[in-house]
Order: C-alpha cells, then structure tokens, then sequence
C-alpha cells in the first residue's frame, strides 16, 4: 500500500488546510492589531469614538423598538454587553475571510480590513454627540494598521503554507511566525496602553465625584414611615439601595463628565432669559429631598424595571420660571421640554407637567451620595408619574424648549408614543414562578405602583376563585410604590396565583395585557407555583 504522505491527493488536501488556516489567522490577527490601535487612538483622543463603542451605537439607534424590547427582556442590563460581543464575532468571522481571502489577492482582502474602517468612521461621525473629523480617526488609524499587517503577513503565509504542504520549511515559516508573534506583541501593547489612557481620561470625573460635598436639603424628606417596609422574605426593598438600581439606556460606554467642568443651557421657545448653569450654581440654590419611584417603559408586567430612592435636587420649574418661562395652561408658547445627554440622547417631556406643582427636580444626589456615574453624574432629571423615556434624562447638559409639532425626540422617532404617564401596576415578588410550597399558610408579598396617584387596594386570586383584598404596607407618598401581604391557606397541587391594584381615582388595573411599545405595558401579574 502505497505511504499516505506520497498521494498527491492528501498533499494538495493538505495544503488547503494549511493555507486556509494560516490565511483565518492572518486574517484574525490583523483585525485584531486594527481594534487594538484603534483603542490607542481613541485614548489618545476621544474614548467614545471607539470602532465598536461607534458601530455598537449606530446598531442601536437603527435597531427596531421590538428588537430591543426583546433584548432588554431576554438579556436584562446585559443587553449591551450581547451586543458588543456579537459584534466582536461578526468582526472575528469577516476578518478570517478576509485574510484566506488574501491569500490569492493581498491588496484586495487589505482593501476589505480599510473598508470597515471606513463604516466605522462613517458611524463615529454619525453619533448625536460627534466632534468633528478626530472621531474619523480610531477606525481609520487602526483599519490602516490592520490592512498593512494583512498585506505582509498574507505573502508569509502564502509561502509557509506551500512549505507545510510539501514537508519542506524554511526562512518565509520563520518569517510568518515571527512577523505574526511581532504584531501580536504590538497590538496587544496597543490595546493595553489605549485602555489605560482611556481610564486616565475618566480619573478627573471620578475625583470631582469623590470630591464632592452634598448640602443638606432645604426641603427634606421626611423619615420613611414606620411600616411602609414589610418584614417578610423576599419581597422587594422599599428603599432600592444604588447598586441594585435598574439601568436601562444606550450607551455602551457609561460617560464620566467632570463635575467642574459640567454645564446645563436652558433655552428655546417661550425662554426669554436663557441660562447656562454650573454645579455650583445648583449646589447653592435651595434643595429638595423627595422619594420617588422611576419606572421604564421597558418593564414587562411583573418585570423588574422599576425602583425607589431618595433623591436630592433642584426643582425644575423654578430654574424654567427663572428662564421666563410659562407652561401653556398659563399662556406659554412651549409645550415640549427636549432634555438633552452628553452622549447626544434626547427625551421630550410636557412642560404642563414639569411645571404643575410636582416635584420634577434635577437631581444631584441618590441615596445620601451623589448620583453614581450609572445613574447620570453630575445631574440627572426626573419627573415623577412618567416613563423614564419621556422624562429620566441621565448625563443631562442641555434643556430646550420647543413643541411637540416642531421636535420628535429619540425614542419618538422610533415610534414609542410622545407622552407616557405611568400606568397602574402590581407585581408578586414572593413566591417566585414555579415554586414549591408546602401546603399551609403561605405568605404572597410584592409592590404595587401609580406614581401622581397612589395605590389604595391590592387583591389577589387564586386560580378562578374571587378576587381576595391584601393587606397594604403603609403608603409613604404618591410618587412611592406600595407593598402589600397576603397570607394565603395553600391547598396541594398546582395553583395560579394573580395580582391587581385599585389607584387612588378608583381606576382598577387593566386585565387587558399589551406589551411595552409605545407607551408602556398592561396587565394582570401572575405566577404558577406547585403546592405539596
């Protein structure tokens, strides 16, 4: 039988594989010298306008609403890391293809590495908050970095291949190699050094943050009552503590803007004294202490998208009524406050609503600590009783006032609806779905919220029996959430357990369920547990 290694067939299969492999790893190797230098470059200049931080932004903003309700629900607040991994892999894959591509037609597969760097630039200068060419310039440096390693390393593999192919070796398996081992060295160093001037240029915001002295309030909030806080396992706090405070936005990078260096501009229709503000203009006014239960719009029924803290800050219609500005039920020509980010984000809230009397703030601190940098510092706006998209503007440096008919804001043109109060809603925190209970009495806890309004009854069924009334916690204020208890004589076998809430006008929550886009979810909250 005549030796393997002596049939041409399995030598030219042979060396398909070889080449293929070589040029995958040419490939992947260059991509990944063109993402390290890009990350130097964007260090060096502006770490937002990193290829993947651009192109992972420009996703998002092209995404569909259902596609990413469908990412907050199955990915949570991991949504954002799925994304930049799926983009890595996606990157990954071309970039392999393009380097056995390269093997037959170096400039060419070069020209696909230069290509992508061209997307990301066009994405960087898309971005809301663009500043100008510089952000060109990560993509373009490190698609030309790439594209040159590529070239080089593609005639190396050409020839190492031919060599494994045929048993020989020889200077061009050692030139592969050590050019391969060369960039690898050098664009690790790349990406190491761009990650550490990246966190260098974030050091000032994290000292203004750690630097900064919260005046007590002028307005404080008085003690959380005796009982607004129900001593039963598993039921959410009444207080959110800040680390366990939901996070719902979209950017990939958390900005981390100096608190000396932050300003606020209000402006616009109906202003007829436009104002920029500092922190320290702010931190000297009168303050105000309130709690206040946010809610996303992205919260399915029974979802975990909703918390309560303590925050402090400045109420928001005195700095418009300063600005000379009036709300339309007393004249004003702006109906439409646009809330602008530092990251190009714009939410549109009513003015009526700013300015009826509740406590809209900007706020500076959360929980006795100014706000973390997840949570929006230096100052971040609220406006109790409506969805976060239309109100909850984190990282805020820019107040405009308009229309509704001259302005749709962010989420607007992605078809959620223009105004959004919060709906009346309830959740069982206690037992979770498919729990196994053991028959007696079993104690159902959870909250229930209608923030402006208030919760004045909570009932339960159990499976189609009638609607039982729980025993409410008691109510701290209109814009908190309420708990509630239930102590239920559990039978064996399985059981399905449904929640409901009565507000404060008598408006029973709707069984009528819908799902979050445009303007929120409804429906009755239930769970299905096994009782042995």
């Amino acid at each position: 039988m005549a030796d393997l290694d002596e049939c041409p067939g399995v030598n030219s299969f042979r060396s398909i594989l070889s080449r293929t492999a070589l040029g995958a790893s040419a490939g992947l190797l260059a991509g990944f010298t063109a993402l390290a230098v890009a990350e130097l470059v964007a260090g060096l200049f502006r770490p937002a306008a990193g290829p993947v931080t651009v192109v992972g932004g420009a996703v998002i903003d092209r995404t569909p609403a259902a596609v990413k309700d469908f990412a907050i629900r199955t990915f949570g607040e991991n949504d954002k890391v799925v994304l930049q991994l799926g983009i890595l892999v996606v990157l990954a894959l071309i970039a392999a293809g393009l380097g056995v591509f390269a093997l037959r037609h170096r400039r060419a597969g070069a020209s696909g590495i230069l290509l992508f760097g061209l997307v990301g630039a066009a994405a960087a200068l898309s971005r809301p908050d663009a500043e100008g060419v510089v952000d060109a310039l990560p993509s373009l440096v490190g698609a030309g970095a790439g594209a040159v390693l590529l070239c080089f390393l593609a005639g190396k593999a050409t020839a190492t291949a031919v060599s494994f192919g045929t048993g020989g070796g020889g200077w061009d398996r050692r030139g592969f190699l050590v050019l391969a081992g060369a960039g690898a060295v050098g664009a690790t160093s790349a990406g190491l050094l761009g990650r550490y001037l990246t966190g260098r240029q974030g050091e000032g915001a994290v000292a203004s943050r750690n630097a900064l002295v919260l005046p007590a309030p002028s307005s404080p909030a008085p003690p959380v009552p005796r009982g607004a806080q129900l001593k039963v396992a598993g039921v959410t706090s009444f207080t959110t503590p800040n680390k366990d405070f939901y996070r719902v936005d979209t950017a990939l990078v958390v900005p981390k803007v100096d608190a000396g260096t932050w300003r606020l501009r209000i402006h616009g229709t109906g202003v007829s004294r436009a104002r920029t503000f500092t922190l320290e203009d702010l931190l000297a006014r009168p303050l105000i202490e309130r709690d206040v239960t946010l809610t996303c719009v992205s919260n399915e029924v029974g979802g975990p998208y909703a918390g309560n803290a303590r925050w402090l800050g400045v109420r928001l219609a005195d700095l418009l009524a300063e600005c000379g500005v009036k709300p339309p039920s007393k004249g004003g020509a702006a109906d439409q406050l646009v809330a602008r980010s530092v990251d190009g984000m714009t939410l549109g809230s009513p003015v009526e609503d700013v300015m009826d009397g509740r406590d809209a703030m900007l706020a500076v601190g959360m929980n006795g600590e100014p706000l973390p940098f997840d949570h929006g510092f230096p100052v971040r706006m609220l406006v109790p009783g409506l969805y976060g998209y239309v109100s909850a503007c984190k990282w805020i440096e820019d107040i405009e006032l308009t229309t509704f008919d001259a302005y749709d804001p962010y989420w607007v043109k992605r078809k959620w609806a223009r105004r959004a109060p919060i709906k009346t809603q309830s959740r069982i925190d206690t037992p979770k779905p498919f729990a196994r209970p053991a028959a007696g009495t079993v104690t159902l806890a959870g909250v229930a919220w209608a923030q402006r309004r208030g919760i004045t009854r909570v009932q339960i069924r159990v499976d189609d029996g009638p609607w039982q009334d729980a025993d409410l916690a008691v109510q701290n204020t209109v814009d908190t959430w309420r708990q509630w208890t239930y102590r239920w004589q559990a039978t064996p076998g399985g059981h399905n357990l449904t929640v409901r809430a009565t507000d404060a006008t008598g408006q029973v929550q709707t069984e009528q369920r819908t799902r979050t886009v445009p303007d929120g979810a409804s429906g009755w909250h239930s769970v299905f547990v096994t009782v042995t």
